[in-house]
């Protein structure tokens, strides 16, 4: 066994129940699911940080989301809606150290809970100019690095 559980099942070194699988991502069954019907979509390459992850496999893993999202509204798998998640380091709850997003059903009533601790708080329109001006020069050197 690898240290990454992720790439194991990629590997078949780990049992994983899979529901679909291609060239550049694999989706499996969540082990401790929030609903039944909880899949994971991975990339099949070991990716730690989503912005470390190619623009290819980035769209193959919200691709396959949406395709397993609409089998679940068309099976008898209970859901009202559906969450997609993607944690991005441990701070944002990231469990396993490989790129993955989560496909969730959700339902009225399940229990689970997406909540801020305090509440929300609306920032100033100056905050929010700050931050995006911030995020458009970051952005702006990530292109030119990219040429």
């Amino acid at each position: 066994m690898s240290a990454c559980i992720f790439c194991d099942i990629i590997a078949r070194r780990a049992p994983a129940s899979i529901v679909y699988e291609d060239d550049m991502v694999i989706a499996f069954m969540d082990l401790f699911p929030i609903n039944p019907g909880h899949t994971l979509v991975v990339s099949k390459r070991h990716f730690t940080r989503v912005a470390d992850v190619d623009e290819a496999t980035a769209a193959r893993m919200m691709t396959v989301a949406r395709d397993i999202a609409a089998a679940i509204y068309r099976s008898p798998v209970r859901a009202d809606g559906v969450n997609l998640t993607l944690a991005d380091g441990r701070a944002a709850g990231q469990e396993v150290p490989h790129a993955h997003l989560h496909v969730i059903p959700r339902f009225r009533g399940d229990g689970f809970h997406c909540t801020r601790a305090g509440g929300l708080r609306q920032a100033s329109r100056d905050q929010l100019e700050e931050k995006a001006a911030i995020l458009r020069k970051a952005l702006g050197e990530e292109a030119d690095r990219a040429s």
